[in-house]
């Protein structure tokens, strides 16, 4: 079997129980709960066909790799805050109770299960593009390989930051300074696990690209190909998710309009000076 094939199935599969396990429990969070494991899945299988196919598999196996040592930290991330215990992503509660019945299940079905799951294959392609065209692994493999892992080790950084802050916050009462994290990696972004996180599937689409670039396929097609719609769709993802998230955030905490006003939503960057009150 074609490995993209055997990736679709698994997707199909597991759309349709994080769905059917959405109807039955009035939980939408099983896609969240697959999210940091499917795609290290299917990472898997097209670094396993490469290595079937006797050419070099190097750069399948290290790609494998760093997706596995992001599924590991993310599943830890996840857990420790309770995400396999049956708590419930807080933002699709207060969207269900924006919408009817009938168009949350809509929603449910087209974007949490439908969109999301097809993206966790879209973002997994670059693996594809690698097993098409096994050339060599270089020195542009090595430095985005780095990337990736201090990609990985500034999320790992930025999560501890914010899991201490709310151990914090509990630990007061659910009262502690204005409400939100601004210290540490958060004074230079609102949101830079985010960053982090969109980053690494970028740098993961740059060692498909290079694969297919060292095999003479070309600007277009190589440097330029078809995967590229996955690291796209997962930024917009994100973008489309802060703004919401967000919205959230500045209407529990007055003093968010200011950190927004002064903090750069994603990418990091030093902090606008605060504007002295008239």
């Amino acid at each position: 079997m074609e490995p993209l094939t055997l990736v679709i199935i698994v997707a199909a599969v597991t759309s349709a129980a994080c769905w059917v396990l959405s109807l039955f429990t009035r939980d939408t969070s099983w896609v969240d709960r697959a999210w940091s494991i499917v795609p290290v899945i299917y990472v898997w299988i097209f670094a396993v066909d490469g290595l079937a196919s006797g050419a070099d598999a190097t750069r399948l196996v290290v790609m494998a790799v760093l997706v596995t040592a992001w599924g590991v930290r993310l599943t830890f991330n996840f857990a420790r805050k309770g995400g396999y215990t049956g708590t419930e992503d807080y933002r699709w509660a207060i969207l269900r109770a924006r919408l009817s019945a009938g168009q949350f299940q809509v929603f449910n079905l087209l974007f949490i299960v439908g969109f999301q799951m097809t993206l966790l294959v879209l973002i997994t392609l670059p693996a594809g593009v690698a097993l098409r065209h096994p050339a060599p692994f270089t020195g542009w493999d090595a430095a985005f390989t780095v990337l990736f892992v201090l990609l990985l080790a500034g999320e790992t950084i930025a999560d501890q930051q914010q899991w201490e802050f709310h151990q914090r916050k509990a630990a007061a009462g659910g009262v502690l300074a204005d409400g939100f994290l601004t210290t540490g990696l958060f004074r230079y972004s609102r949101h830079p696990n985010f960053f982090f996180e969109q980053a690494q599937w970028w740098v993961f689409y740059a060692l498909g690209a290079t694969a297919a670039a060292a095999s003479g396929a070309g600007f277009v097609g190589g440097v330029l190909n078809a995967s590229l719609i996955g690291p796209v769709l997962l930024t917009a993802l994100f973008v489309g998710s802060t703004i919401f998230t967000e919205s959230i955030s500045a209407s529990r905490y007055p003093a968010y309009a200011d950190y927004r006003r002064r903090t750069s939503m994603i990418v990091p960057w030093p902090p606008r000076e605060r504007v002295p009150a008239r």
